[in-house]
């Protein structure tokens, strides 16, 4: 994964085999990308790399990460249960997310047609950064480690794939995290366990 930001935005984050080619998704959405990154810097976020893509941080809190797939790029929001998604245009990145979480483009100039909206929603992110105000815990929700959370919200692929797990096998990479002590260990298990998820496995099956 790269981590520089310039990278990025040249020559892509460096999770698969299209990494730094002409079929590179964040080549085809380059534009978009741009434009939204943009907008993050001018609002006085706090640009970063994060799990090989662009962070956008405020109060030393993560507000929210561009990635880019085939078929459309994205601006994902941390902690989406705290949006009030006043314009409806939130929508979610599997189906079992939880709350909607991200604005999805699928032509570079929605980003312009859409840049007001896209300015008070990260207005918004940032206010409950600034505040310090979190999510209200759902004891009915599976109460997922943060670096998880944040790793799954920095990668589509990766979180559709956790959402398709069963509730059990899911679980099992709960307990298995929750089991680290330090939060290196836990990001180095969550590396470790991206292909099992994408395979469908649990955290303990071969």
């Amino acid at each position: 994964m790269i981590t520089e930001i310039e990278d990025f935005f040249s020559i892509g984050c460096g999770r698969c085999e299209r990494f730094a080619t002409a079929d590179c998704s964040v080549r085809q959405w380059a534009a978009g990308l741009r434009a939204l990154r943009a907008i993050c810097v001018d609002l006085g976020l706090v640009e970063t790399v994060k799990w090989g893509h662009p962070c956008y941080m405020h109060q030393d809190r993560n507000v929210a990460i561009l990635s880019a797939l085939r078929g459309d790029f994205r601006l994902c929001f941390f902690n989406a249960a705290l949006m009030k998604d006043a314009e409806g245009v939130l929508v979610k990145q599997g189906p079992n997310t939880r709350h909607p979480d991200m604005l999805c483009f699928t032509d570079n100039g929605q980003v312009a047609a859409m840049e007001t909206v896209i300015r008070a929603y990260l207005a918004e992110a940032m206010a409950y950064a600034a505040a310090g105000i979190k999510p209200p815990k759902d004891t009915g929700e599976l109460e997922l480690p943060v670096e998880l959370a944040e790793a799954l919200s920095a990668d589509p692929e990766f979180s559709q794939a956790f959402d398709r797990l069963t509730p059990g096998r899911q679980r099992s990479y709960v307990i298995n995290l929750n089991a680290a002590k330090k939060p290196e260990t836990r990001a180095a298990r969550i590396v470790g366990f991206r292909d099992r998820v994408l395979a469908g496995k649990g955290a303990t099956e071969r």
